[in-house]
């Protein structure tokens, strides 16, 4: 972990000792981070120059609702930034997190990405999609259900199972399909498996340009952040060895996951992040994010980066991701239920 401004550091821990301390003064946010600071700096830029609120972040790999929890009532958290839904409802889950319902943020977000309760809300959007060979896959169009047919065996590959982005996937099917179907489909992509799950969406990509996949389970974004990645170029050739297919484009649409944001329970700058969080959720800043980071911003009419476009329409499945959500629990269960991470068994 890592803090932007080196007084924060400071104060969260004289905050979480000291119940006297006075919490920040007027004039600040305080937001924990999953997501990297680098990617959000030209936000909270944005953000500090319109409003004049200056900005403070602490980023973390893992471990944010644990940090909050523990911190209790002197948390120094005004505003939660994370990527995937898991992690949000997760957040809501244990209590860190307080409603909002503010006309300038829900006129903004569709009903789909946000919590009924108001506890988060979505700001951009990241398909999970079919990677696939330029050079070995043919097909133009595919189906989450034809990921389990017997024709891709030995073809496929993906991160661990238990990861949020799959869970988030699987938690879908069982929204639209049922537990015992789900479970059947798992089993059959297990068996189309080329080796146990391992590595990250990235990865994956590699593995389809080394040969030893066709096809592979991932993100959207992921492809943009290869596509322009000058510190580590071999991942641009990774990135032009795939083509993006989006799964059931022709009926109920892909299953897209979020980035976004939620209000901390004792948040001792309210006012001040829920500002952040009306500016967020604005088109403008919608269209900052997603031009950042390669996704999709949720606003109606926002457009997405050229890059963006250039994977080609996306579109999502309108089923609420609160509804998807409600599902993790068994599409974990289903997970290990199949021995899905040891790899293909026939």
């Amino acid at each position: 972990m890592r803090f932007t401004r080196p007084a924060l550091g400071a104060l969260a821990l004289a905050a979480s000792v000291a119940p006297s301390v006075p919490a920040f003064a007027d004039g600040e946010v305080n937001i924990y981070s999953y997501r990297q600071p680098e990617l959000i700096q030209p936000l909270l830029d944005a953000f500090t120059k319109e409003t004049g609120i200056e900005t403070n972040v602490l980023f973390l790999d893992k471990g944010l609702v644990e940090r909050i929890q523990a911190e209790g009532a002197n948390s120094p958290a005004d505003v939660i930034l994370t990527v995937d839904i898991s992690r949000l409802t997760e957040a809501a889950d244990a209590g860190v997190t307080q409603p909002v319902q503010d006309p300038a943020i829900n006129d903004h977000i569709p009903a789909q990405y946000r919590d009924p309760k108001g506890n988060w809300f979505g700001l951009t959007t990241r398909g999970r999609v079919v990677y696939a060979s330029r050079e070995r896959v043919p097909e133009t169009a595919i189906t989450y259900e034809e990921l389990a047919d017997p024709k891709w065996k030995g073809r496929l590959c993906t991160r661990d199972g238990q990861h949020p982005y799959n869970i988030g996937l699987i938690s879908s099917m069982i929204a639209h399909h049922g537990v015992d179907y789900t479970e059947k489909w798992l089993t059959g992509l297990k068996n189309n498996l080329t080796r146990k799950p391992d590595g990250n969406d990235r990865s994956q990509a590699k593995a389809i340009y080394s040969g030893e996949c066709d096809i592979a389970l991932g993100n959207t974004y992921y492809v943009g952040l290869m596509m322009t990645d000058d510190k580590e170029p071999e991942q641009k050739d990774w990135a032009g060895a795939i083509k993006i297919l989006f799964p059931n484009a022709g009926d109920r649409g892909t299953h897209v996951n979020i980035s976004g944001v939620a209000l901390a329970k004792n948040a001792p700058n309210k006012d001040n992040g829920i500002k952040l969080m009306e500016f967020l959720a604005s088109p403008e800043a919608q269209k900052i994010y997603a031009e950042q980071v390669f996704e999709y911003p949720v606003a109606p009419g926002a457009e997405p980066s050229d890059i963006v476009k250039g994977f080609g329409p996306i579109k999502p499945d309108p089923l609420p991701l609160a509804e998807i959500s409600a599902h993790r629990k068994e599409a974990s269960e289903l997970v290990d239920k199949v021995s899905f991470n040891d790899g293909p068994s026939e």
